[in-house]
């Protein structure tokens, strides 16, 4: 099958259920959901085996960190393999791990081979092939869907999830309590193998670059670059961070609330996490309604406001129904959140990087998950569970306000799509890692001017350095004081043409800009070198200077 070609559009508000009607991302999302109830049951068995294995709650509460730890770990090489490869082969990769860690589980399972350590080496095991399969599958979104309809598509898979998170559980705890552990870690496989085939059977088109793949360090520092110079994505990932770090422990320490506070077993604990998932279906399914009302960012305040008020509940409440619905209430929350940071980062980020952006915020968010997990287990077991519910939901609190320093911007309606670029024709014969390469763009520009070219090139060294741009500046001529000298350099020639390659839509709006600035019927004059040291012993053919001048 194939997917729908990406349409040049600017995003718009889709319906929820507008990306259902692509017949690639429906099969693969409709299994993807399968796989998901898989895995729910595999971690009520989990982490129910766990509690009762175990009388140690940090181990109980690091079952969340061991599914995690891997993306925070992984999760940037991660990002770097999906901007570089087929996303599509790297999400089978993925999945194929997560399979043998649960066929391997079972198995041992089988044979009555099983304590603690093992079932967290396993459940890491498959948290490291979630950490090759989220980028993959949330950058493969832009690929198989027009832009517009992304959002949708990330609430989609938000909302898919927690659907199946409110039968998930429930379901998952009658099959532990009824045939136990190794039929939820069979079922589970059977799910996992289910998606392999899908993905196996599904195509897509993907605009393909006329460059070389990118060396991983060189990608994984570009990626990274660009990240620390977006204050959109630098601000969804602080957030995300926080947020995981203090709302984690409502999933962290709900075995235990199941346990030591209601007195349950397995089935209290699937019907605590069923209100969980309900309460995210429901945000999820309003969440086009939210967002046209509410804008991101007080939605983000709210989300955090509304899963301190469930750690609280949690904290004191000794009734299943009580509790169950404050979790619906930290359930919204949740899944507000997390759909808002991730379309933010998708957004906010071009298709050459979105891989490497949004493996980081995973990456950031799940180290925050997992230190959290830790945390609060290690104040339940040294204080008392109330307390641990208590100090999350007032850390909650403190992250709601961290908005005045790190608002969540509106999404802006800008084309991110590559626009392409060609090569240039010199006159010496370069090879891809020839260097360093010397860019210079000079400009005629009025008095009146000035001050409107000096905005616009503090918004050009941000996109010009976005892209691979270094050592960028502005030089003004002394003697000729209209005339202006942009300067950057890269490393080498493929790095030149890799950051013209990257050059969207919306970059080049700013050009049009700077040229309704420049003075003359002619457009600014670009020149290109290549810097050569003048010590003994180089060739002359590689000493030489070159110019390209257009």
């Amino acid at each position: 099958m194939s997917g729908v070609a990406r349409e040049e559009v600017n995003p718009v508000s889709s319906a929820t259920f507008a990306p259902l009607e692509n017949s690639t991302f429906r099969p693969i999302w409709i299994a993807t959901q399968v796989s998901s109830l898989g895995w729910l049951i595999q971690m009520v068995a989990i982490s129910w085996l766990m509690a009762t294995i175990s009388t140690s709650d940090v181990m109980v509460a690091l079952v969340q960190a061991s599914t995690t730890l891997p993306t925070f770990l992984l999760s940037i090489i991660a990002g770097a393999l999906a901007d570089n490869y087929s996303r599509r082969n790297l999400m089978f990769a993925g999945w194929c791990v997560i399979a043998l860690s649960s066929t391997m589980l079972t198995v041992l399972a089988g044979l009555g081979i099983f304590n603690p350590w093992m079932v967290l080496a396993f459940s890491c095991l498959a948290g490291v092939g979630a950490a090759f399969t989220d980028p993959a599958w949330h950058a493969s979104v832009g690929d198989i869907l027009r832009k517009r309809d992304v959002p949708a598509a990330v609430t989609l898979i938000s909302v898919g999830y927690n659907a199946v998170r409110s039968i998930g559980p429930a379901l998952g705890g009658v099959v532990v309590a009824s045939f136990g552990p190794l039929t939820a870690f069979a079922v589970a496989t059977l799910t996992y193998l289910m998606l392999l085939w899908t993905i196996g059977r599904c195509k897509w088109h993907v605009r393909s670059s006329p460059l070389p793949s990118e060396p991983l360090t060189t990608a994984i520092h570009d990626g990274a670059r660009f990240t620390a110079l977006s204050s959109e994505i630098k601000a969804a990932i602080a957030r995300g961070a926080l947020f995981g770090l203090t709302s984690i422990s409502i999933l962290a320490l709900l075995p235990l609330v199941a346990r030591d506070q209601l007195g349950g077993g397995p089935v209290v604990y699937g019907i605590l996490m069923a209100g969980f998932g309900t309460g995210a279906l429901f945000a999820g399914i309003c969440n086009n309604i939210l967002r046209r009302r509410l804008s991101q960012e007080r939605l983000t305040t709210l989300s955090c406001i509304a899963c301190a008020a469930c750690c609280l509940s949690l904290a004191f409440t000794p009734s299943v129904a009580v509790a169950a619905i404050a979790l619906a209430l930290g359930g919204a929350g949740w899944v507000v959140t997390w759909t808002g940071l991730d379309v933010s980062v998708q957004l906010a980020s071009p298709r050459w990087v979105v891989g490497r952006t949004l493996s980081i915020y995973y990456a950031l968010s799940s180290g925050g998950i997992a230190a959290g997990s830790w945390l609060w287990g290690t104040v339940a077991e040294s204080y008392s569970l109330s307390s641990a519910l208590e100090l999350s939901g007032g850390a909650l609190v403190l992250v709601a306000g961290t908005g005045f320093l790190l608002p969540i911007r509106q999404w802006k309606d800008s084309d991110q799509a590559p626009l392409g670029f060609e090569t240039p024709q010199v006159a010496l014969d370069l090879k891809p890692r020839s260097g360093p390469i010397v860019a210079k763009i000079e400009y005629s520009i009025p008095e009146a001017n000035v001050e409107a070219f000096l905005e616009q090139m503090r918004e050009r060294r941000r996109v010009q350095s976005g892209v691979g741009a270094r050592h960028w500046n502005l030089q003004r001529d002394l003697q000729q004081p209209s005339r202006w000298t942009e300067t950057f350099r890269t490393p080498t020639w493929m790095d030149y043409l890799r950051l013209n390659h990257r050059l969207t839509a919306a970059d080049k709006e700013l050009d049009q800009r700077l040229l309704a600035l420049h003075l003359g019927d002619l457009p600014p004059r670009t020149t290109l070198a290549i810097e050569r040291p003048t010590g003994a012993g180089r060739k002359r053919d590689q000493s030489m200077r070159f110019f390209f001048r257009r």
